[in-house]
């Protein structure tokens, strides 16, 4: 009986090497994730472990966290986890199944919760630099960034008003705050701009430029063959036909009317204040927001928690949680992880639909007759 089960010396090589190969291609088909630290006094550090607390994350990608082992562990301790890290000195060292930290800097950092400190938010910066040349070099495939304060980490050598302005100009391309939350999709025509100056950044040049990153990022990030997209008004009630402004009649319409010349699914401009509230949201794969407040508002509102900042029409994806550092909360172990989770989910998919759609883009008769 034994003999009949028996298989010889070789063709058990041959099994091995046939399953040693099916390991290193499902390691190797990982999507690997850089992390940039973020605030060390907020609640990015925290909510990054306890992502990583659940094991099974480490079964859909690799994370690569850029900061130090030093104060990884620190965090660690305070919070009293059993999370594990594995100290590497270059992103080229990472290892699949764990969670590798990247020692961007190797002396001891004073962390002191809930503080505002210029020189923590040098570190915030130093860690997104080295995240983001990592990038660049295709050493990692997607970069999620921790929350930062955007006033400490202003410097001589860095002058921009957050991560989406910074990107733009190390990543190439024109960005876009793009806020998710499943099939609710928010764009914004305005992001930082002090609201005084909003409508008159708002032109038929910025609206075209806008639309059409949402238009491409639709199609690209998100698989959506024919997007449709909703315009909010700039001011209210779409200016009563100029009783409030006429910055719809003259600049909005027209250029939404070309658009539609064009073959584009764009409407609008609709009154903002009933639009969410009367769920028109849901007929809309995206909709683009005259100004920050106009749709971030509604935003968090239906999706705090879970919704993502999404950077579009980079050459890279970024993404990160839709919320700040939180320093009344930091320290404390109340940091919820949901939103990072989410803003990790999101990077992985929309880097997937980029390689599925660049590989259908190449030959699409081909494919399509397979």
């Amino acid at each position: 009986m034994l003999a009949k089960v028996r298989i010889g010396w070789t063709q058990f090589f041959d099994f091995s090497k046939k399953i040693a190969y099916k390991n290193y291609m499902k390691k190797k088909e990982k999507t690997i994730i850089g992390i940039s630290i973020g605030d060390l006094n907020g609640i990015g550090p925290e909510i990054i472990m306890k992502t990583y607390e659940d094991a099974r994350m480490l079964e859909l990608h690799t994370p690569v966290i850029f900061a130090s082992s030093k104060v990884m562990h620190f965090y660690k301790k305070h919070f009293k986890s059993a999370i594990n890290f594995f100290s590497i000195d270059s992103q080229k060292d990472v290892v699949h199944g764990k969670v590798n930290v990247v020692n961007v800097w190797k002396e001891p950092v004073k962390i002191e919760f809930g503080k505002e400190d210029t020189n923590i938010g040098a570190y915030a910066i130093k860690s997104l630099e080295a995240a983001t040349n990592a990038l660049k070099n295709q050493e990692i495939d997607v970069l999620v960034t921790a929350p930062i304060n955007k006033h400490n980490i202003q410097s001589d050598t860095f002058k921009f008003p957050g991560h989406t302005d910074y990107l733009a100009k190390s990543l190439g391309g024109k960005s876009l705050m793009f806020m998710v939350a499943g099939e609710l999709r928010v764009g914004l025509l305005t992001d930082h701009v002090p609201l005084r100056e909003a409508s008159q950044r708002i032109d038929e040049g910025l609206i075209n430029e806008k639309i059409d990153i949402i238009l491409n990022s639709l199609k690209r990030d998100f698989a959506i063959p024919k997007p449709k997209v909703a315009v909010l008004a700039i001011n209210p009630h779409a200016g009563d036909s100029g009783v409030i402004g006429e910055e719809d009649d003259t600049v909005l319409k027209p250029t939404i009317q070309k658009l539609r010349d064009k073959g584009h699914l764009v409407f609008g401009p609709y009154s903002a204040d009933s639009f969410f509230g009367s769920n028109a949201y849901k007929s809309f794969d995206a909709i683009v927001a005259s100004y920050h407040d106009q749709g971030l508002i509604p935003f968090k509102t239906l999706s705090f928690g879970h919704g993502v900042n999404y950077t579009a029409g980079l050459s890279k994806v970024r993404t990160s949680p839709d919320h700040g550092t939180a320093y009344e909360i930091a320290g404390k172990g109340r940091a919820d992880e949901s939103s990072f989770k989410q803003a990790i989910f999101t990077a992985v998919s929309i880097f997937k639909n980029r390689k599925q759609f660049e590989e259908y883009s190449k030959n699409p008769l081909k494919k399509a007759s397979k």
